[in-house]
């Protein structure tokens, strides 16, 4: 058995690593401009998939995310959820996705 074969990772885990390698990379930046730095780039290469899933880890406590990406979430676009795409389209939204844009 292969060492990738003995841990496969999860989606969350990927998203996770890669959030905190990104992080790494502008720790030898000055603080704001790290933090900065961050942000421009999960903006500028997530998709959205990727930064609502972070942003439901990061609302979930789950995840351990470099306090650098923590900082950066400030900055980081929060995409909107399918249900609000579709009421932005005129789209009819069912009614369990109707009681999660209400929480």
């Amino acid at each position: 058995m292969s060492h990738d074969e003995e841990h496969i990772m999860s989606t969350g885990e990927k998203l996770v690593r890669t959030a905190n390698q990104i992080a790494d990379f502008f720790h030898s930046k000055p603080r704001e401009e790290g933090i900065a730095g961050v942000a421009n780039h999960i903006n500028k290469f997530w998709e959205p998939r990727m930064r609502r899933q972070l942003f439901e880890m990061l609302d979930d406590g789950t995840g351990n995310f470099d306090e650098l990406v923590v900082a950066a979430s400030a900055s980081i676009k929060r995409p909107i959820t399918p249900a609000e795409a579709d009421l932005k389209l005129g789209l009819k939204v069912f009614p369990g996705d109707v009681a999660v844009l209400q929480k």
